[in-house]
């Protein structure tokens, strides 16, 4: 199953926690210090909340969920096709998960990834990202990286 994920900068963890379980009737999937997430099934969404990032309420990024990193490479070979600039991450450790994913930019500079988790992995606290995107211009699906990729939950 493909879902929508919507990641907001939060002042304070906790209370955004306790109000997003009440408003989608469910806890969070994962909650590590400065971060949690919701795998909603109705609506299905993958709900991501970043504390001390950006301004409070704002966007953070957005993204697609896929099951698999051939979905991802499909994604990636369509969005490139249709010539928008796009940057691909193999494994990067991301927001407390392996992942594989691509990024664009939506028309307004918003960021936008289709990603796969992989697998889970611990972090620092406070540390989102362990590696930053790739500037090798092999590793992007068309000429040069969108801004996107240097911006996911920072």
């Amino acid at each position: 199953m493909s879902r929508v994920q919507l990641a907001l900068n939060v002042s304070d963890l906790d209370t955004a926690i306790a109000f997003y379980s009440k408003l989608f009737a469910t806890a969070p999937a994962k909650v590590r210090p400065g971060y949690a997430n919701f795998a909603i099934l109705e609506p299905p969404l993958k709900l991501v909340l970043i504390e001390g990032q950006g301004d409070p309420g704002s966007l953070n990024h957005l993204g697609v969920e896929v099951e698999s990193t051939a979905l991802v490479a499909a994604a990636t070979a369509r969005l490139s096709e249709e010539g928008l600039a796009c940057a691909t991450e193999e494994e990067v450790a991301c927001c407390y998960a392996v992942q594989d994913k691509v990024w664009v930019d939506g028309p307004d500079a918003e960021p936008w990834e289709i990603y796969t988790v992989l697998s889970d992995v611990e972090m620092a606290d406070g540390q989102l990202r362990t590696v930053e995107p790739e500037a090798d211009a092999d590793a992007m699906c068309c000429g040069t990286a969108p801004e996107s990729a240097a911006r996911c939950c920072g």
